[in-house]
């Protein structure tokens, strides 16, 4: 469906822009080096300002150089059929790239082939990678007029900005900045920010270089005065050029808009010409000589002589692949306006009609259909129904919007409703998928008001006449509920269901229970739905549903398992893991969340093997059916797991993955999730001093709002998390105390001897030592009843605080080693790199064996260098020369210390802090300070805590008298 190159201006000389041209040919001479410089650039200006016929000049210079270049364009008319100009773009691919591309299968789509069954952000990455493939050698790829592009365009677009292709490929948009919809606009603006994004922006052209260029045979003062009337814009300059040239005075000229001026050129056509303009102007990119027969009903010859005409005037231009165009799309919006609607719908229809005689896709047709369609014509709506289906998992706005189409049509009349209230629930449900949250509860609760057409709703039956529509519409409408935040309205919404009289059909009432209880642990107490999830679970039972078994099974693993019930949860995910190994993939469609809520409990039980596992498969059964809602849970869930098991990269793909279905999905409580959890894989990937943690944890805190509820507290935590790890205890303290709130117990009960271990630490990094007693024995209190090796792991690391600064640092080195020894039970190898590292300076200090802070060490650093956590390998990397130190050559130095260093070193050994010192000394806070410092470089050692071990190790290693 390629667009006409040719009306690209390409015919007019390329007059002011030299300076825009270099920058650009700078950024083509950049996108070839290895580095690759800014992947995107936005071109932005008013409608004819020159922005086609400079990305013209840029593709001409860039196929000189041996570059690929692929163009397309969005269209005015046709922003409904999904990925149109990435569709036109890349119908100019070499086939032979595309043959070798092995994923070929996959961007279906987007290179206008009937789609597969995936889900569009599989798409987005399997374009990115063509795109890959294809730039293996320097590619230009040009998208133009993307102001009117359709949305599965814009998130394809948005995605491609964040995610910039790893290849020498040039993306150029060119848009105009007051007609840009806000998710381009915001898209490109965060490219920018971050840098991946190069704005130039033309502004109207100066009068010599115009005048010169443009108008060299008029008196100056004719040409000056027409580029008045301009204002600078190349293309109401040349038109206002054409417009003298056939006589028009310049007296009118100097007043008459360009809209005027362009229509003025119809005014000599012919009533058959006009009736080609009008044809090819309705007909858009379908507009071929093969199609202009059958629409306007001649015959090639009289065409033929009409078009050599319109091509003469300039009206019409030619592209090589033989499509016809108007000149420029401001024409071709000024003559596709001024069509009569009865002739307009006339050529729609014919145009479908031709569409579907030779076997158009749908997308093609449904745009035509869509405009044919004055009153209800059920073959038309067929074809919108059509392609509605095929664009429900890849381009839901386009699904919502030709179902709008279709209902708006549809009678209001008894026979119809059933399927009205179908229709009304599938577009519901594609709003959702879109983002368009709000949207779709409304219509859910339209719906949902709608009066029982009968009773068989209530006696489990799914027949066409709408029946069983209604428990559908409810828990769907409570999913859009509980991604807005409003939980309590999901809650009473489906409270009110379950009671209403007469009441739901079993099938029905386990529907229900099952949406209830997944309102737990999100925002709602377990315990407050417990008993739902019981009566839920004997009702699938009695009806030998073991799909709904599983499903509830799975809430009630994952609402035992954040209460902290280990017992209780082991017990339900048992069974439900061995219910859902036991159905086949056909049985498991509406298993999706269950899987995730199963994956999520098994991962809390530290089960890691068997999460992952159930994460898989319902991502697999996710993207297969499209329930792309569910997506970022399954992939968070995996990454979840692979930082505790120290595979961070992954961990970081796959929360990037989720972030950018939570995006399109368009709730910010999930957002605030997902961020949280990229900000925890982060802070293990990234190394000491990397800012991105902390500003990925305080985006996650911006999304989640005011929200109390477990994915705002996780994202507070993450928070508390990054800033501890950044160097601002103060600031970590606040962040979990605000997580907690009162008592605390706003932390996830079954992760809270973690959460706990952040406060721990950071007290001791401020010198709050009875705090840190407090919460690192409630640390170990919480641990035991949960009996997890990871979290009795965390308590032991804030229990090794303690005696550290009691000058007990052998306690402290075997506290370490049980943390360590712990965290290995589970496979947790993050956070055995992270016990042994932090336990090795005190491990090479002690007494018995210092070669046991160096063994640590070593397998530390290996743990953390396999698992690409650079936070560890930057730890590991910080303290190596304590160790060495430590295990070489103990008290080295310590004899050089002056009589007062000695003093300072003694007391800092007692767990005296700088302030008390100073008292006890009659120093000022600042020479305690300069003190100690001095011994720190003389002893090799670079803490309170390894100055205090290395006192108490060995009597020799006291001071001397001095």
């Amino acid at each position: 469906m390629a667009t006409d190159r040719a009306a690209d201006g390409d015919r007019t000389p390329l007059v002011g822009r030299a300076a825009e041209l270099e920058r650009l040919e700078r950024l083509l001479d950049g996108s070839a080096r290895a580095d690759h410089g800014p992947a995107v650039v936005d071109l932005t200006g008013d409608a004819g300002i020159g922005k086609s016929r400079l990305v013209h000049e840029l593709c001409v210079r860039a196929e000189r150089r041996g570059s690929t270049v692929l163009r397309g364009r969005a269209t005015e008319y046709e922003r409904h059929i999904p990925f149109q100009p990435f569709t036109d773009a890349l119908a100019d691919l070499d086939p032979a790239a595309l043959a070798t591309f092995p994923a070929a299968a996959e961007v279906a789509p987007v290179l206008g082939a009937t789609p597969r069954l995936a889900d569009r952000f599989s798409l987005h990455r399997a374009t990115a990678a063509l795109l890959a493939h294809v730039g293996a050698s320097p590619t230009v790829l040009v998208l133009d007029d993307m102001h009117w592009a359709d949305a599965a365009s814009l998130e394809l677009l948005d995605h491609l900005v964040r995610h910039p292709v790893r290849a020498p490929v040039l993306l150029v948009v060119a848009r105009r900045a007051r007609q840009t919809p806000a998710p381009l606009a915001a898209a490109l603006a965060r490219g920018a920010d971050t840098g991946a994004v190069r704005r130039i922006e033309l502004g109207p052209l100066r009068e010599r270089e115009s005048v010169e260029g443009l108008a060299p045979d008029l008196p100056r003062t004719e040409a000056a005065e027409l580029f008045a009337a301009s204002e600078g814009n190349p293309l109401y300059l040349l038109t206002l050029l054409h417009a003298h040239r056939e006589g028009a005075p310049l007296s009118r000229l100097s007043t008459t808009g360009l809209g005027a001026l362009l229509l003025d050129e119809l005014t000599p056509l012919t009533p058959a010409q006009l009736r080609v303009t009008e044809v090819v102007a309705a007909l858009g990119a379908h507009a071929t000589t093969s199609m202009l027969g059958p629409v306007t009903g001649r015959d090639d010859a009289e065409l033929a002589v009409d078009l050599a005409a319109l091509v003469r005037r300039d009206l019409l231009r030619t592209g090589p692949d033989g499509r016809l165009a108007l000149r420029h799309p401001v024409l071709r919006s000024l003559v596709h306006e001024s069509i009569a609607p009865w002739l307009r719908t006339r050529i729609h229809g014919l145009a479908a009609a031709e569409l579907t005689r030779v076997g158009a896709p749908v997308a093609e047709r449904a745009h035509h259909a869509e405009r044919s369609l004055s009153g209800w014509d059920p073959p038309t709506a067929a074809v919108l129904i059509e392609a509605a289906e095929q664009a429900a998992h890849t381009a839901p706005a386009s699904c919502a919007h030709w179902l709008d189409v279709v209902l708006r049509h549809l009678p209001h009349t008894p026979e119809h409703a059933p399927r009205r209230q179908t229709l009304t629930l599938t577009r519901a449900r594609a709003l959702g998928a879109c983002g368009q949250l709000r949207e779709s509860r409304d219509l859910l609760h339209t719906l949902i008001a709608l009066p029982d057409r009968t009773g068989a709703a209530h006696h489990g039956s799914d027949t066409a006449d709408g029946s069983g529509v209604r428990a559908a519409a409810v828990v769907l409408c409570a999913v859009m509920e509980r991604h807005l935040g409003r939980y309590a309205e999901a809650v009473a919404l489906l409270r009110r269901e379950l009671h209403r009289s007469p009441g739901p059909s079993p099938a029905d009432a386990v529907a229900l229970g099952l949406e209830l209880g997944s309102s737990a642990p999100h925002d709602t107490s377990y315990p407050t739905v417990r008993a739902d999830v019981a009566r839920t679970l004997s009702t699938a039972r009695d009806l030998g549903d073991e799909a709904a078994e599983a499903c509830a099974l799975a809430v009630a693993a994952l609402g035992e398992a954040y209460e902290g019930d280990m017992v209780a949860a082991g017990g339900y995910a048992h069974q439900a893991g061995a219910l859902v190994d036991s159905l086949p993939d056909d049985d498991l469609t509406g298993l999706c969340e269950p899987l995730a809520r199963l994956g999520w409990a098994e991962a809390f039980l530290e089960r890691f093997a068997d999460a992952e596992r159930h994460a898989d498969r319902g991502l697999a059964i996710a993207r297969r059916t499209g329930q792309l809602y569910l997506l970022p849970h399954l992939l968070l869930c995996k990454a979840h797991i692979r930082i505790q098991v120290c595979r961070l990269p992954s961990a970081v793909e796959l929360s990037e993955e989720a972030e950018d279905i939570a995006r399109g999905i368009g709730s910010d409580e999930l957002l605030a999730f997902v961020l949280g959890t990229k900000a925890h894989a982060l802070i293990a990937a990234c190394p000491p001093g990397d800012p991105r943690p902390l500003a990925m944890a305080e985006a996650a805190v911006s999304a989640a709002g005011l929200g109390g509820n477990w994915w705002a507290s996780i994202a507070w935590c993450m928070l508390g998390y990054a800033a501890l790890v950044g160097g601002d205890p103060d600031r970590a303290r606040d962040a979990l105390l605000h997580a907690g709130g009162p008592g605390l117990h706003g932390l996830q009960p079954s992760m809270r001897p973690l959460f706990l271990e952040i406060l721990v630490t950071a007290a001791v990094a401020t010198g709050d030592h009875d705090a840190a007693d407090a919460w690192a024995e409630r640390a170990r209190k919480e641990a035991e009843q949960l009996d997890l090796p990871i979290q009795r792991a965390s308590a032991l690391r804030s229990a090794a605080h303690i005696p550290l600064g009691q000058g007990d640092p052998n306690a402290a080195a075997e506290l370490f080693a049980g943390a360590a020894a712990e965290s290995a039970r589970s496979g947790a190898a993050f956070w055995e790199a992270y016990s042994l590292l932090l336990g090795a300076p005190v491990l090479a200090t002690a007494p018995t064996d210092p070669r046991r802070g160096a063994a640590a060490w070593h397998r530390g650093q290996r743990l953390a260098a396999a698992g690409g956590a650079h936070m560890l390998t930057g730890l590991a990397e910080l303290i190596q020369p304590e160790v060495t130190r430590a295990a070489e050559a103990p008290g080295r130095g310590l004899a050089t210390l002056t009589t007062r260093e000695r003093e300072v070193a003694e007391l800092v050994a007692q767990g005296l802090t700088s302030p008390a010192i100073a008292q006890r000394l009659s120093l000022s806070h600042r020479t305690v300070e300069t003190h100690l410092s001095r011994v720190y470089r003389k002893t090799g050692v670079s803490s309170r805590a390894a100055l205090a071990t290395l006192l108490t190790r060995r009597p020799d290693a006291r001071f001397p008298p001095p």
